[in-house]
Formats: C-alpha cells, sequence, structure tokens
C-alpha cells in the first residue's frame, strides 16, 4: 500500500492525529472522490483544502464536525501553503483597508445579493451572531442581541446614535422604534444601503454610503456591529480615534466583532480569496493597544459559543432555500458556502476564535458602568 499510494498514506498519517480517517465511516470522516487529492492537500494551506472541497474532490458527512476535528487538532499550524505567505506579505506591504481596496469586501460579499441573505438570515436581515442566552431560535435570539446592545448603550428617547456598518438597518430601525433615538448608517456597500433606506423610510434615520474616516461630527452613542473585522491591523488606532472625536464625553461606544486568540495581521488565504477580501480577525492585545489613551473599557463579554448556533441556524435557512434562488448561485457557490458556514462553526467550536462585545467611554462612567446581561 505504501508503494502504490505513498500520498494517501502521509494524509491519513497527518489526520489521524485529528481522529480522521479516509473513507471512513463516522460522520466527520473525509470521503475522498478524487485520486489527487492527497497530494493536493499535502501540497499544504487552508487554500487547497477549501478549494479542493469545492471542486468536489472530497466530503464529508459532516463537514463542520470534519473541520472542527482539524482545528481542535490545530493542523492547520502545522500545514501552510504559498498562499499564507503571500497573504503575510500583502498585509506587511500594504494597508489593505484604505483607499478603494476599503469597498472591494463590500462589492465581493455584501453586494452578492440581498435575495441570498434574505433566505439565510431570518426574519431580520442581521447579519452578526444572536445572543442565545434565553432564546429558543433564531429570530429570538437576534431581537435578544439587538436589545442588548440597546440597553448596554442605555439609549434613551431623543438621544442621537451612530451605526459604523449599520448593515441592512436593522439596528438602528430596532434602536428607533424600541427607544425612539435617531441616527446616522454608514456603510461601504450600497446594496445594503438601498435596502436599509427603504427599511428605515418614516423613521428619524439617515442611511449613507461612506468610508468611516470620513466622519466628523457628534453622536450621543455609537455602535458598531460586526464591521471591525474589516478595519485591519494598520487601521485599529484610526478607527478609535475617529468613534473618540464623534462622541461626547458622556457617550458610550459598543463594539460587537468577531476575535482572535492571536494577533495577526492577515486572514486565512482561502477566506480572502472567496468570502472576506482584505479583511482580518483583531486580538484582545491589538484591541487594548488601540483604545489606549482614547477610551476606559467599561464592559468586555464574550458569548463566541452563540455564534456556532447561529451559523447552524443560517445554514439550515439556506439549504432549505437554494433551490428556490437564482441560477447564479451554482453548486460551486453552494459548496463555497458551505464550506465558508462550516469552517466559521468550526472555528468557533473549537474556541480559536471569539464573539465579543465592548462597551467603551471616554472618560469613565461615573460611579462605574453595570453591564447588562
Amino acid at each position: 500500500m505504501s508503494a502504490t499510494h505513498p500520498f494517501r498514506d502521509r494524509l491519513q498519517a497527518l489526520l489521524a492525529d485529528a481522529d480522521i480517517r479516509i473513507d471512513g465511516d463516522r460522520p466527520w470522516d473525509m470521503q475522498v472522490h478524487d485520486s489527487r487529492l492527497p497530494a493536493r492537500l499535502l501540497a499544504g494551506g487552508s487554500l487547497r483544502l477549501g478549494e479542493s472541497y469545492m471542486d468536489g474532490w472530497w466530503d464529508a458527512t459532516s463537514l463542520d464536525g470534519l473541520l472542527f476535528h482539524m482545528l481542535d487538532a490545530r493542523l492547520d499550524e502545522r500545514k501552510h501553503g504559498p498562499a499564507d505567505i503571500r497573504e503575510a506579505l500583502r498585509a506587511r506591504l500594504f494597508n489593505l483597508q484604505a483607499g478603494r481596496r476599503s469597498f472591494e469586501v463590500g462589492k465581493r460579499h455584501y453586494d452578492l445579493g440581498n435575495d441570498l441573505y434574505r433566505a439565510m438570515l431570518g426574519k431580520r436581515l442581521v447579519y452578526s451572531c444572536g445572543y442565545w442566552r434565553q432564546a429558543g431560535n433564531l429570530d429570538d435570539a437576534q431581537e435578544a442581541k439587538l436589545d442588548l446592545i440597546c440597553r448596554k448603550l442605555g439609549l434613551r428617547e431623543g438621544m442621537r446614535v451612530l451605526d459604523i456598518g449599520c448593515g441592512w438597518g436593522e439596528a438602528l430601525k430596532f434602536a428607533a422604534q424600541r427607544y425612539g433615538v435617531s441616527g446616522v448608517g454608514v456603510t461601504i456597500s450600497r446594496e445594503q444601503a438601498a435596502f436599509a433606506r427603504e427599511l428605515c423610510a418614516g423613521l428619524p434615520i439617515e442611511i449613507r454610503v461612506q468610508d468611516y474616516r470620513e466622519l466628523d461630527e457628534r453622536f450621543d452613542r455609537i455602535l458598531s456591529v460586526g464591521m471591525f473585522e474589516h478595519v485591519g491591523f494598520r487601521n485599529y488606532r484610526r478607527f478609535f480615534e475617529v468613534a473618540r472625536q464623534c462622541l461626547g464625553d458622556d457617550g458610550l461606544f459598543l463594539l460587537h466583532c468577531i476575535g482572535s486568540n492571536k494577533s495577526v495581521t492577515h486572514t486565512d488565504p482561502w477566506v480572502a480569496k472567496y468570502i472576506f477580501p482584505n479583511s482580518m480577525l483583531p486580538s484582545a492585545a491589538q484591541i487594548a493597544t488601540a483604545t489606549e489613551g482614547l477610551f476606559v473599557t467599561e464592559d468586555w463579554h464574550n458569548f463566541g459559543t452563540d455564534y456556532d448556533l447561529t451559523l447552524q441556524a443560517w445554514r439550515a435557512n439556506i439549504e432549505a432555500a437554494w433551490d428556490a434562488l437564482p441560477a447564479r448561485y451554482d453548486e460551486r457557490f453552494r459548496r463555497m458556502w458551505r464550506y465558508y458556514l462550516a469552517a466559521s462553526m468550526a472555528s468557533f467550536r473549537a474556541r480559536r476564535i471569539q464573539l465579543w462585545q465592548l462597551v467603551l467611554s471616554p472618560r469613565g462612567v461615573p460611579g462605574g458602568y453595570i453591564a447588562p446581561r
């Protein structure tokens, strides 16, 4: 066997460290459909793993289960490919989130089509982690998350609120209807902005297609949900400087973002190529450094395991909707999307990445801040 299938034997030896068998009968075992797969994967890197799945070279009954086993065994730290080196060099040489590059993720991901996101995200178009503490389904979890944000910010009638990266406008709509605030939302996605303007029609809300660095006006409260992952390590300080100059001394800023356990300067090569170009996850150290001297950290809340539940709900929704969606979402796109959702589930389940909500104040809340949960 070793003489005739050396690459397969080497791949099986590597996968065995993650308790994965080639052509095994467990849900997380890898089913190989193309004999060239072992050589392709042994060349290294997540880009080849994801692309070979998109090409139909392998499957697993539980794709998220297989990827969880890989991540939990840290196989990704043992195999790197040329794409990893290229991404690292690009991040070192260029500011990938400045100028025209800052709008690329909007065009390539968020402008894919509102029909796709409507099918996946549920009652509200909220493309971020739900709060499942007392929720039994996706819609309740998203409503609980939006209300948690409003309560953490202490919203009151008459306040003016800024949403940096407002998406489809759901958070501002919720805050205006439930808490009587007015607000401004900025996004780099024209598709999102058009939808948000319709969604918030009749409410005291303005939606703009605008880079956050162009903001220069005063607000009582600021929130940013699921946008900081696109800011980039070279721009973290500037992001918080803009938030600080837009916030009154007695204001509060809530940052909701995915975070990494390690400080990095670029994202996974497969994610960068197919899902979120020019994006990356911040670490706690990077956020702390970027906010130093600008804000007091009043609260740091981690509910990353809730993202696994959110992603599972999104997957159930989109799998039920594929046949009703336009033909442009072809089989290769579906496999790409399945891999994206499964890899995200696996990363949160393995606790390799987190979901953070930070509450920041410019000067410290007098007497201390009491964090709602």
